[in-house]
Formats: C-alpha cells, sequence, structure tokens
C-alpha cells in the first residue's frame, strides 16, 4: 500500500485499521452505508476483518439503497456480502420508492426507482429476501411515499438511534477524497463539525456522526487491499477493466444522473438485457448513452456560436426549453446570481490573482474578510466568461450558467444547488399535463 502523506511511518491501511478501533471504542452503534462499489467494499471488508480479529460481539447495521437500476453483478455481490456475514451484520435492504434525477430528459428530470405504478417497467425483479425492506414492511417511521434519496440517508442515522435504543450512531462511509473535487473539499474543510478534531469524520446531526476511515486511500489503495488479502469484490470491475475503462472512472451508481450518465453505454455493452430495460425505464435514456460524452450536454468544452456572446447564448437556450423547464432554470439562477451579487463568497488566494483587474471596479469587488481571512467576492454584473476559473463552483459567469442548460442540470447541482420537494411537485405536474396531451 502507498503511505499515507498524514505519517509517514504508517500506510494507508494501517491509519484505517487505527481509525475503525477508534469508532469501535467510541460508539455502542454502527452503521455502514454499503453501496456494492469498490470503496464501499473495501470499508465493509476492513470492517468485518476488525471485527473478527477482536472478537466483537456485537453487530453492526448496513444499508443499502437499491436503486432499481443495477448491473445483476452489484445485487449478486451485495446479496453475498449480506449472507456470508449474517454473524456480524444487519442487512437493511431498501427497495422503497425514492426520488432521484434523471440528467438525461428535459421532460422527465426526476425518477422514482421502485414505483409501484412503473412495476411493469422495472429494470429488475424486486428482491425476496428476508432482509429486504420495501412498501410492505416497511418499519421507517420518517418515510414518505417519494421522497429524495438524499432525505432517507439524512434521516435514516437518527432513526437507527432511536429504534436501537443508543444516544448516538456512527455512519461509516467507503469515500475518498481524490475521487473527486467535490469529495476532497467535503472531507478536507477545516470549518466543519467534527467528531473530537478527528478530520476524517463530520457531525450530521446531534445523534449522528460520519466517519470515512479510507479518505486518504488512492483508487491504487483500493485494489491492491483486494488482491494482497483476496478479498470479495463486484465482478463488474473485471468487466469494466476488459472494457478498457480506466481505474478512476469505474462508477456503477445509476445511471441517469448528471455525473453517472457518462457510463450509460457500458450497461450495452456487459449487461445487453439489463440495458433493454434502462432505455424503456425513463425518457431519454438512449439519448444519454448517445450524446453524454459529447458537446450536446455540456460534458466536453463547448463552444459558443458565431455572433454569439455567452450572455446572448444563455438567454437563447432558456428560449429553447419548455414554459415549466425555463422557469425552474431563471429561478435558479436568479437565486444564485443574487448570492453573488448581496453575499459573495470565500476565495482561494491563487484564483484571485486569475481575475482580471482591469475589470474588477464595474464587475466584481473583493474584500479580505471571513473564515481563515479568505478573500470575500461579489460580483457587482455577470462576466461574460472567466477564462480558467469557469467550470469552478465558486465563480459567476454566464459561460457556467450555459454550461448548466447543456447538461440538463435542472436540479443545478452545478451551482450548488440540491434537489427541493417543491421542483419534484412541480415536475411530476408537468409530466402529467403533457401525457394528456399526447
Amino acid at each position: 500500500m502507498n503511505p499515507t502523506t498524514s505519517c509517514k511511518d504508517k500506510n494507508v491501511y494501517e491509519l484505517a485499521q487505527e481509525r475503525i478501533a477508534y469508532i469501535f471504542s467510541q460508539f455502542e452503534e454502527i452503521y455502514l452505508s454499503f453501496s456494492g462499489g469498490k470503496d464501499s467494499g473495501v470499508m465493509l471488508n476492513l470492517v468485518l476483518d476488525y471485527m473478527r480479529a477482536n472478537n466483537i460481539q456485537r453487530k453492526i447495521s448496513v444499508l443499502y439503497i437499491d436503486v432499481e437500476a443495477s448491473y445483476g453483478r452489484t445485487t449478486d455481490f451485495i446479496r453475498d456480502m449480506f449472507l456470508n456475514n449474517l454473524d456480524l451484520i444487519r442487512p437493511y435492504w431498501v427497495c422503497l420508492p425514492l426520488t432521484t434525477d434523471n440528467a438525461v430528459s428535459m421532460y422527465e428530470p426526476y425518477w422514482v426507482f421502485w414505483d409501484s405504478s412503473q412495476k411493469d417497467r422495472w429494470v429488475r425483479e424486486m428482491p425476496s429476501y428476508d432482509f429486504v425492506i420495501n412498501e410492505e414492511n416497511n418499519p421507517f417511521d420518517f418515510y414518505r411515499k417519494n421522497m429524495t434519496f438524499e432525505e432517507f440517508v439524512r434521516f435514516f442515522g437518527d432513526w437507527h438511534v432511536q429504534y436501537h435504543g443508543s444516544s448516538r450512531v456512527a455512519s461509516l462511509l467507503g469515500l475518498r477524497s481524490d475521487e473527486s473535487f467535490n469529495r476532497y473539499y467535503a472531507l478536507s474543510r477545516e470549518d466543519k463539525n467534527m467528531y473530537k478534531d478527528k478530520i476524517y469524520s463530520t457531525k450530521v446531526s446531534q445523534m449522528t456522526y460520519n466517519f470515512y476511515p479510507i479518505y486518504d486511500w488512492k483508487v491504487e489503495d483500493i485494489w491492491t487491499y483486494n488482491g494482497k488479502f483476496n478479498k470479495p469484490y463486484n465482478s463488474v470491475y473485471d468487466m469494466f477493466y476488459k472494457a478498457g475503462v480506466p481505474l478512476s472512472k469505474m462508477r456503477i451508481c445509476e445511471p441517469y444522473g448528471s455525473e453517472q450518465r457518462a457510463g450509460l453505454y457500458l450497461f450495452k455493452v456487459l449487461e445487453p438485457g439489463t440495458w433493454l430495460k434502462l432505455v424503456d425505464r425513463v425518457s431519454g435514456a438512449n439519448f444519454g448513452n448517445i450524446y453524454c460524452n459529447t458537446k450536446a450536454t455540456g460534458t466536453r468544452s463547448a463552444e459558443l456560436p458565431p455572433g454569439h456572446t455567452w450572455r446572448s447564448y444563455c438567454k437563447f437556450l432558456l428560449k429553447t426549453l419548455p414554459d415549466e423547464t425555463r422557469k425552474i432554470y431563471v429561478t435558479k439562477f436568479i437565486k444564485f446570481i443574487r448570492y453573488w451579487n448581496r453575499v459573495g463568497s470565500p476565495v482561494n488566494d491563487e484564483d484571485i490573482l486569475r481575475l482580471d483587474p482591469e475589470v474588477t471596479v464595474n464587475t466584481y469587488t473583493y474584500s479580505k474578510r471571513g473564515k481563515g481571512d479568505k478573500y470575500i467576492v461579489k460580483f457587482r454584473a455577470i462576466p461574460d466568461v472567466l477564462p480558467g476559473l469557469d467550470n469552478k463552483t465558486d465563480f459567476l459567469s454566464w459561460r457556467r450558467l450555459c454550461m448548466t442548460i447543456l447538461k440538463n442540470d435542472i436540479i443545478c447541482t452545478s451551482l450548488s444547488f440540491s434537489i427541493t420537494k417543491r421542483q419534484i411537485v412541480k415536475q411530476r405536474e408537468l409530466i402529467e399535463k403533457y401525457r394528456q396531451k399526447l
């Protein structure tokens, strides 16, 4: 295993073991979020090894939220991990209808997995193991029909505390800081609430703390661990490798999200039967398969059409959208612009140096204040483009707004928004409106 930068005398495997031991010493109740992916698979195997090596008698809970549209090899791996370790775990295989985004369609930007009204179009049959939770045996008093994936995860921790009669719970996640910039920022920021100043922790509520014992692992460490200790893992990664997918690009998340849609075509290659059902399941799936890696969806650097500024191009794109969809974008854009105009945001010194000083007075201002003595930038006007900075989540420009539309990011996650209940309701009304017109 590669040495970690945080301690030159120990590698990341040894540090992860120390972190797991510390968590078990501090918390009676622990649950692990499991997706069947490479990172959460390693996380679960590390914990099981620790429990067996130290003769831990109590069980941990393992939460798997089944998104319905997944590889058959993924569910096979999860089934085996659950059935082979029932002596140490309490499995929660959740197959409840939950809402998530569909970034491959402008007309159906959300979809509900395990939606009973779409049962004849489900990608997979409902699993029938004793530990599967669905609408017929749901124990979660916080659950509301079609609530969002994110809401469910947020409430599960506190429910777990109350249900199992504890005062607090540790939630273990197999997140790594080098997986994406957003993960690096979330895991490394110093202004977050932590558990006893542990950088690999985040306070979620008064009763729930997230822990990331492998946050400093590289993708090579994941596979070194699996190979060195002969650990079981999701065999779909073998298929990814044979298909020529780089280690850093291997993902098994549900396929319709704004980031995950780039891997839609792999379903067609690796599991053709699953692919046929995926195409039928949500609007726009085949469009996403064909165009997700092209300029059509903004995943490659889009070029400005002749005769346009980024401002005029943004307004043109808005005019091409359905009325209700356009209203959603405009509302989010206005909020985003007002935030930069009235509140501003802290910006790193190196990024400040990249701003053009000749347009500072008319476009943006900045002052040295705020947490960490960072510059706070406020925009007086919207710059057309900020070379080198447009792709960062810290800046506002007309080009960045254009990219949000081209990516079909109706939730505007690239502008730091999240899905809202009101959006879901409005979009369902819109979908029903169009159905009635057909």
